[in-house]
């Protein structure tokens, strides 16, 4: 089943929303999909640095995932190393495994690139999935992302994958 773009919605992830995130953390598919990560909920949505947004989408009005997107210049652990100040981040997730295979994830895969890409001064994103992860690479590639190659985060042997502006605007023309 696949919905529209107007009935899932993003606003910016709160505090109110740290429970529903962790319980969303202990979800077999996401740890699955991060296993070595503790976000430590209550410190990230305490606060709101320039370089970070923090998003939940919402499927007539019920939360459904989380988006971050980052400026990874600007990060300030370095996480991805030297960056350009023109690119961004992304982490995307579905909070519950009902959820999942029901085009909410594209949906809000569209509406995170079209949000960055709407900075006319971004000219890519890049995202991490495990490299065993092989159900989100497909996902990611669908949608243009080129891999650039292995990279091991912390304890995550991860693919790096990047879009490029002028790639997504052309999957963009081609939609229309």
């Amino acid at each position: 089943m696949s919905v529209t773009k107007g009935q899932i919605t993003l606003r910016r992830a709160e505090l109110s929303d740290i429970e529903l995130l962790r319980k969303w953390d202990e979800q077999p598919h996401n740890i699955a999909a991060d296993p070595n990560d503790d976000w430590e909920w209550e410190k990230e949505l305490a606060e709101t640095p320039p370089w970070r947004e923090q998003l939940m989408a919402e499927l007539d009005g019920r939360p459904i995932g989380f988006l971050q997107i980052i400026d990874p210049a600007l990060e300030e652990t370095h996480y991805w190393g030297d960056c350009s100040p023109d690119w961004r981040a992304l982490d995307i997730w579905l909070g519950e495994a009902e959820d999942l295979g029901r085009g909410y994830g594209t949906t809000m895969m569209q509406l995170a690139l079209a949000r960055i890409f709407a900075d006319p001064n971004v000219q890519g994103v890049l995202i991490d999935p495990l490299e065993e992860n092989v159900r989100a690479r497909r996902f990611y590639e669908r949608f243009g992302f080129q891999p650039v190659g292995p990279r091991t985060f912390g304890l995550d042997h991860c693919m790096v994958y990047e879009l490029r502006r002028d790639d997504y605007l052309k999957t963009q023309a081609k939609s229309v």
